[in-house]
């Protein structure tokens, strides 16, 4: 056996037999621009028909702030109508989070109509393990999947401190 076949025997061993860390949640903190401390998760996904989406769900203030799930599109492809409520289904569980786009200051002024918000609270409160949700939001998109690691992070931010 030459160096090269026994270097790749030990390589394929190590990527088998290597015990693998934990995903980790992506959790981030910062301050708002009036001070405010925000935790969020922020992740890309693509819809069923292949549109990329970004997918910011939040937590304002201190453990049991507000929490808000904001769903941004590329400006110039779509325009979100409000209020549109946001459906999510999880096996034969639905809920109908409502649309808060127009409370926010900044998105309600945004002329791009690229983005829209809603309160994640309701949904947050009722689960109890990181199933994989279906988002659809009429008009818009029909189905965006979000895998459970991304429930996970998001069952994180009610309590999670800063």
């Amino acid at each position: 056996m030459n160096k090269r076949n026994l270097f790749a025997i030990a390589i394929a061993f190590c990527l088998i037999f290597w015990p693998l860390a934990p995903a980790q949640a992506q959790l981030q903190s910062h301050n708002d621009g009036n001070g405010v401390p925000v935790l969020r998760s922020i992740e890309s996904l693509r819809d069923l028909d292949y549109q990329a989406w970004q997918l910011v769900a939040y937590r304002e203030g201190l453990p049991g702030g507000p929490l808000r799930l904001r769903i941004v599109g590329y400006p110039g492809k779509v325009r979100l109508n409000h209020p549109t409520a946001l459906q999510v289904q999880s096996g034969e569980k639905n809920w109908n989070l409502a649309d808060i786009t127009l409370e926010n200051p900044t998105l309600s002024s945004d002329s791009r109509d690229a983005a829209a918000e809603f309160d994640l609270e309701p949904l947050l409160s009722s689960l109890k393990k990181n199933r994989p949700l279906r988002l659809m939001l009429p008009g818009v998109f029909t189905e965006l999947p979000v895998p459970p690691f991304v429930v996970q992070e998001w069952r994180q931010l009610p309590n999670q401190p800063l």
